[in-house]
């Protein structure tokens, strides 16, 4: 029996060391084989995925900073294979810590402000007052245009880890109650925890995808 509800995101271990952290990289042993002379079918699909990916993230940023889609498909890609993970028993979630998730979106959004700040200084004075805002409401325009926007990093590491943390917890809570119910309810059981799976199979893609989008969108307006 757990002692605590959230012990399954424990990142500790028996040697009094992370290394279930590791987890993170476990996706590394996927690109060995993106270099065989003959294309796989996961490969080919992997291929039309990120071509798809590349032309949206053009779309979004322009012609203005050559290869910048690299870098959002890699994030998407590290996001994707986390979420992934978690959903194997036993594998430790990297993506439901906000350790993880800050570290991915707080040097991001730096990174975005600083570029913006030094580089376009008027554009992004600009940005904080919409158009066609009434001089009386310009004041509270800036200090919410502002806020919303320091608080950018936040917002997309804790929809991240929540959403990550959500399912995982709800599949955890039905698991545990397996012991106790009849022969006729585990099979229910099962079937519920099977479509469980594949909704959370759904939420690991669509938050990967949502938190590459996000940061995409961020990264065209300091331009």
């Amino acid at each position: 029996m757990m002692a605590n509800l959230f012990s399954s995101f424990d990142p500790s271990t028996n040697w009094n060391s992370s290394i279930n952290w590791l987890s993170t990289l476990v996706g590394l042993l996927i690109i060995p084989p993106m270099f065989w002379l003959i294309p796989s079918r996961p490969n080919i699909l992997w291929i039309k995925i990120t071509s798809t990916l590349h032309k949206e993230f053009k779309t979004l940023l322009g012609d203005k900073i050559k290869g910048s889609t690299i870098m959002f498909i890699s994030l998407f890609s590290l996001i994707l294979y986390n979420n992934f993970m978690g959903l194997f028993p036993y594998v430790f979630t990297s993506t439901s810590h906000m350790v993880m998730t800050l570290s991915l979106a707080l040097p991001l959004w730096l990174s975005f402000m600083l570029f913006g700040w030094i580089n376009n200084t008027i554009h992004m004075f600009a940005h904080l007052v919409p158009q066609g805002t009434p001089p009386a409401l310009m004041p509270f325009m800036v200090c919410i245009e502002t806020i919303s926007n320091v608080i950018r990093p936040g917002t997309l590491a804790i929809r991240l880890s929540a959403n990550m943390i959500a399912g995982h917890l709800l599949m955890t809570l039905l698991g545990n109650t397996g012991t106790m119910l009849s022969i006729y309810m585990i099979n229910l059981l099962l079937i519920v925890q099977i479509l469980l799976l594949v909704l959370e199979s759904a939420v690991a893609i669509i938050q990967s995808y949502v938190f590459a989008v996000l940061s995409t969108l961020y990264s065209s307006e300091v331009n």
